[in-house]
């Protein structure tokens, strides 16, 4: 077995490129309409772009003022607080705007940078990361710090063979929540051109019960059921309260939607509607995408918005009578169910991989 070497990043770097201190108008301007995108460590998740709706943009003159060092296809993008060590590999050609609280790395050219990227988002280099980091409101980390973190790295060769690996899979989850974009803008543009400017004849109220969950989030302590939350993500816990083709829609924060067929557990400010009839639900549930916005409306709270239950078993809607209107609905929320679950065995299956392939307990031909 190839015997990996621990080296700190400031051996793998070559170049760190920060400008966390700018802003436009410390250098004589604003932001833009259009122009380069400015990524800030809000927009950063892990493998992800995110809030891209707040993404700003600077003209020609102020890009060129502020990247004097581009980005570059490879790089990587590392937050640095709120919060800290979240990871993004720039695999375009794009030239972007590093804002807030958001640095980049170059790694040197004898290092594969997929491979240093993946390793940073394992366990053993984010657990480095954290006896590193300073603060006690909002925690950090200083870039000399980030730079004393160290990764095991074993030949070029084999750094290719274990990222691209893990980068197919990656690849993978990517294509899949792709589709599930385009099936919700198909299935949401039919709804809106069938159903949406027909004449009520009934409310929301009569189609399923209202209910909320019922649990504090510290039950999200990992287990095999689904517990749905205010956010967008889903953790896990040990026990169900819940069982059914569900639709859970958030009472707080940004009020997003999901659908779940099994037995899960749901926060309190978390809505559970299991319609009476199983039939309506996709039909039910891209009524409420698409009238979420008159749901919210009304929305309650000087600090953190909600909603309440009369805002939702009030809604006035058209219910087809004919049940082969609901078939096509149906058939996108199951398309898009398989894909979630693929989604999660393929995430499970890297991050079972990664620390064994970066480790050399395990090799790709394993």
């Amino acid at each position: 077995m190839e015997k990996f070497k621990m080296l700190p990043l400031s051996e793998i770097a070559e170049l760190v490129i920060d400008y966390r201190g700018k802003t436009p108008k410390k250098l004589g301007g604003d932001w833009s309409v259009q122009g380069y995108r400015a990524i800030s460590a809000k927009n950063v998740k892990t493998r992800q772009i995110v809030q891209s709706d707040s993404i700003r943009y600077l003209d020609e003159s102020l890009y060129r003022k502020w990247m004097k060092e581009e980005i570059k296809r490879g790089d990587i993008l590392i937050t640095s607080e709120a919060p800290f060590g979240q990871l993004f590999y720039w695999d375009s050609d794009e030239k972007i705007v590093l804002s807030q609280r958001l640095f980049a790395l170059r790694c040197k050219k004898e290092f594969y940078s997929p491979y240093i990227f993946h390793y940073m988002t394992s366990d053993a280099f984010q657990s480095d990361m954290e006896c590193r980091a300073t603060g006690t409101t909002v925690t950090g980390l200083r870039q000399p710090e980030l730079l004393k973190c160290r990764i095991s790295v074993p030949s070029f060769e084999k750094q290719k063979i274990i990222a691209d690996t893990l980068s197919t899979i990656d690849a993978k989850i990517e294509n899949n929540k792709r589709i599930n974009h385009h099936l919700a803008e198909m299935a949401e543009s039919i709804w809106k051109e069938k159903y949406a400017n027909l004449k009520p004849n009934s409310t929301l109220g009569n189609f399923f019960p209202i209910i909320t969950g019922k649990k504090d989030a510290n039950v999200a302590r990992g287990g095999q059921y689904p517990f749905f939350s205010c956010s967008q993500g889903i953790s896990y816990t040990d026990a169900y309260s819940f069982e059914g083709n569900a639709i859970l829609l958030a009472g707080n924060g940004d009020f997003n939607v999901k659908t779940y067929n099994g037995k899960f557990e749901a926060y309190q400010r978390t809505y559970v509607l299991i319609p009476n009839n199983e039939y309506r639900l996709g039909f039910l549930y891209y009524a409420i995408k698409h009238f979420l916005s008159v749901i919210t409306a009304g929305d309650r709270g000087s600090v953190i918005k909600y909603i309440t239950k009369g805002d939702i078993e009030n809604l006035n809607l058209y219910m087809p009578d004919d049940e082969s209107d609901f078939e096509l609905f149906n058939q996108f929320v199951s398309n898009t169910a398989q894909n979630n679950a693929e989604i999660e065995r393929l995430t499970e299956t890297r991050d079972t991989l990664l620390p064994k392939l970066m480790s050399g307990e395990l090799s790709v031909i394993d």
